[in-house]
């Protein structure tokens, strides 16, 4: 299936809020979606084939994927509402229609304003605040301008000469300023500007308000009244935590820039604003820039290269200024025939949103440069650079041995292509003779191990003899566990087999110095630098799996019988001799005629000729 082609970039998708777009193979836009977490959301799809024919049908179709984080769920729902309405994807169909979420509007063009509902924002001289996501919130603001304000609910014509006020009055849901007596304009007046403070975000000191009096309803017992004022006052403070920045009637009409320059190249993300709501999300990239490349210049390229077939809106936002913004400003307003303005916001919501198409940027740069050579690319290049090698050392291998004591020693190899472990082409060495007996001279008697140079140096001349013979792949650089003793011993076998123009190198685990053939002296990276964070990842996964193959060989030496070394004893009738007998030693002291019913003739020879 399609989608699991993409299972690689799925697993480095972010665990943050955000939105998905699945594409097809001719790059239209088949699908939005938005999720809490993106990693997790769009990780489900790889085992939902059968879920519906819809998702069956979508997941046959996807080809490319693209995301965009957020900083919350709510914006998250509002890009999506705003791209499914750009792209119209054939496969999104809750949101499909030209329904927004609402806002509230506060008719500030009457001579008794009210609050109502609004799916659009006007130019009427009215106040909008807004959008609410999701839409139940806007209801509740609503209400609570009547409960806390006394707005009017009523579409009469307001002139105060009404004789008694409405129901809407006794239940203290309105000021009635249809009758003067009751309310004066003056009073009305003054509710209104409440509700637009309250409308505009400024509620903090209406939510503490609203506590005083829910903590002295419950001090008299009235909790009914208290309940209600605990309400209001959550409804207040979950409109104010939903501010957000994907949507607002402030932003008008912009686009906004976000960059990211590595030693890979360049990812430049443009949000295009308009009508207040971010309603597409646009991509340009470079290969790989020249040395000292500032994030000013590849703005000043992208803005020339993206405003050359776009009409430039009214303000651009950037997140660095220009070289010369005052030249590109007078090019911008001459496409547009009007004036444009390039800022670059220092706070606020504005500055938020250019922070967030920053982020939005390093993530493509990541995917788009094929993470596994970009993340680590500065780590190569440093590697390269204090090697002195002639290319990226995109492919490295690893070695390490594991020992008690010179028993059961054995070697291991860990491969790292492009800064990625490659499980698959790990290798285990059973280390051989190591623990092999001195021949009889000058008396001695203890068996003799071999240390760890010999050790690697046996590992590393097996493991590139077969490689010659084999023809590759060499690695663009070996790397050794240990130090200058190790490093020496691992050059001495690659020159038996006739690779000694391989470079090799150690690093040692106390002091993490990295030992060169070259230089009589260790090499100190930079605490935290890439480069040694690389080489210590390397380092530690060979010497995790060389420490558990040894755990492997120690188990099975410990569970082995001595009866597995005897020819013709395997594991069924060692079994059926320690049940029959009760234990090696009452297998020892049997007889033949014990022995034979049990194994047979020639067994029980074998079995007494090795116990002799």
């Amino acid at each position: 299936m399609p989608i699991h082609d993409l299972k690689e970039q799925i697993g480095r998708l972010p665990e943050q809020p955000g939105v998905y777009v699945y594409l097809n193979r001719a790059g239209e836009t088949i699908y939005v979606g938005k999720a809490r977490a993106l990693r997790d959301r769009v990780r489900s799809y790889l085992a939902a084939s059968g879920a519906s024919p819809k998702t069956a049908a979508l997941l046959d179709e996807v080809a490319a994927l693209e995301v965009i984080v957020t900083d919350s769920v709510v914006e998250a729902l509002a890009l999506e509402n705003n791209l499914i309405k750009q792209r119209a994807p054939k496969y999104n169909i809750l949101l499909r229609d030209d329904k927004n979420y609402p806002y509230l509007r506060l008719t500030l063009s009457e001579s008794c304003p009210r609050v109502l509902v609004a799916r659009s924002v006007e130019r009427d001289g009215d106040f909008y605040a807004g959008p609410f996501l999701p839409a139940r919130f806007a209801r509740r603001a609503l209400l609570l301008t009547h409960r806390l304000f006394g707005m009017r609910s009523c579409n009469e014509v307001i002139t105060g000469k009404r004789a008694r006020p409405c129901l809407e009055y006794d239940i203290k849901r309105c000021l009635a300023p249809c009758v003067d007596t009751v309310c004066s304009p003056e009073r009305y007046r003054q509710a209104v500007d409440d509700t637009r403070l309250f409308l505009e975000g400024r509620n903090q000191e209406l939510a503490d308000e609203l506590h005083g009096r829910m903590m002295e309803a419950a001090a008299g017992e009235r909790f009914e009244e208290a309940a209600q004022l605990r309400d209001a006052m959550r409804t207040v403070q979950a409109v104010r935590e939903r501010q957000q920045k994907m949507a607002g009637t402030e932003l008008g009409d912009r686009d906004v820039f976000g960059v990211k320059v590595g030693a890979a190249g360049a990812v430049v993300q443009v949000f295009v604003v308009r009508g207040g709501r971010v309603v597409e999300r646009l991509e340009l990239s470079s290969g790989v820039p020249e040395p000292g490349t500032a994030d000013a210049d590849v703005l000043e390229a992208a803005v020339q290269q993206y405003y050359t077939a776009q009409t430039p809106p009214p303000e651009v936002h950037l997140p660095t200024a220009l070289a010369d913004p005052e030249l590109v400003e007078t090019w911008l307003s001459s496409l547009a025939g009007r004036r444009v303005h390039l800022l670059v916001p220092q706070r606020g919501d504005k500055r938020g949103l250019v922070e967030l198409a920053t982020r939005n940027a390093a993530l493509a740069y990541q995917s788009r440069m094929n993470e596994g050579g970009a993340a680590h690319f500065d780590a190569l290049e440093t590697l390269r650079a204090m090697l002195k090698l002639p290319a990226l050392p995109r492919r490295i291998e690893c070695f390490d041995i594991s020992t008690i004591q010179g028993a059961e020693t054995v070697g291991a190899l860990v491969v790292c292509d492009d800064g990625r472990m490659k499980p698959s082409e790990y290798r285990k060495f059973k280390v051989q003779g190591a623990q092999a007996s001195v021949a009889a001279s000058a008396g001695a008697a203890e068996p003799r191990f071999l240390d760890d140079f010999a050790a690697m140096a046996q590992v590393v001349q097996r493991r590139y003899l077969r490689l010659h013979e084999s023809g590759g792949p060499f690695p663009d650089l070996i790397v050794i566990d240990g130090g200058k003793g190790q490093l020496n011993a691992a050059y001495r076998a690659l020159e038996t087999v006739g690779l000694a123009n391989l470079v090799a190198i150690g690093l040692a685990k106390q002091e993490e110095l990295v030992f060169t053939r070259d230089h009589d002296q260790p090499i100190a990276l930079p605490e935290g630098s890439p480069a040694l964070r690389l080489l210590q990842r390397v380092r530690d996964e060979a010497h995790r799996f060389a420490v558990t193959f040894h755990r492997q060989r120690r188990t099975r030496r410990d569970l082995r019988s001595e009866l597995d070394e005897i020819p013709g004893i395997g594991v069924r009738r060692r079994k059926t001799l320690l049940t029959t007998f009760g234990s090696l030693a009452g297998v020892r002291r049997a007889t033949r005629e014990e022995l034979t019913p049990v194994v047979g003739a020639r067994a029980a020879d074998a079995i007494l000729r090795h116990f002799a």
